[in-house]
């Protein structure tokens, strides 16, 4: 089944590219999800979620935290803090799914979000870049951990689009590996939808829309030292 029944391309509104001003080049989004289980829920929705995107039109990467060490315990060159790095910053967007424990989202989805630094020699890898948020929870339907998720990606500059996704006794959703048809399934596809069209909007003026004046001020102030600075 390497489509969902009951949805056809011509269900999905790819965006117009020529009437945002946008170029053409495909988006490029990675997704991340918060489970180690054999059957994990939160995988398995960011696997139909990246159906959806590349049904619009967008290039994806899923990364698999199996085996990513816990923040500090190793150093950044670890190789699978190094490739959750590279995808990070060869992304324009991102989606983030967890399941819900507690009442919040999973060690696992908190430690690949804190590996991600603000700062990577002198670049943002996520300043500016679009984010969607997802959840799955075991019992009834919560907000926490995309409530949760969208505070972390405030705090890493991230553009979190207004649209999000929170799916309940997601056990009961899936068959086959599969996401059956349902309303939760049609959200999904709506907030896929609204992540490109908001990556189209923003990815070719993010220079423009990040542009801080405090940081014009700590730049002009840092090479003014720079300047004045005695010779040795």
């Amino acid at each position: 089944m390497s489509d969902t029944p009951q949805l056809s391309k011509t269900d999905l509104h790819a965006p117009d590219v020529n009437a945002l001003g946008a170029t053409d080049q495909a988006p490029k989004i990675l997704l991340l999800y918060g489970s180690l289980r054999e059957v994990s829920y939160s995988r398995l929705m960011v696997e139909e979620a990246a159906r959806i995107l590349q049904k619009l039109g967008a290039e994806t990467q899923t990364f698999d935290p199996s085996g990513l060490p816990l923040p500090d315990s190793e150093e950044a060159s670890h190789p699978k803090v190094a490739e959750l790095r590279d995808l990070v910053t060869w992304s324009d967007g991102m989606v983030w799914c967890s399941p819900e424990r507690h009442g919040a989202m999973t060690g696992i989805m908190k430690a690949q979000i804190d590996w991600i630094p603000l700062s990577i020699g002198g670049v943002r890898p996520t300043q500016g870049k679009t984010l969607a948020v997802m959840q799955v929870c075991g019992g009834s339907q919560s907000f926490n951990t995309v409530n949760q998720l969208r505070i972390l990606g405030r705090w890493m500059r991230l553009l979190t689009i207004p649209n999000q996704s929170s799916v309940p006794k997601a056990w009961n959703e899936f068959e086959k590996g599969r996401m059956k048809p349902s309303p939760y399934y049609n959200r999904m596809v709506d907030v896929m939808e609204e992540l490109v069209k908001f990556t189209y909007l923003t990815r070719d003026r993010k220079d423009y829309l990040v542009d801080r004046y405090s940081e014009r001020v700590e730049t002009r102030e840092q090479l003014s030292k720079r300047v004045n600075a005695p010779s040795t």
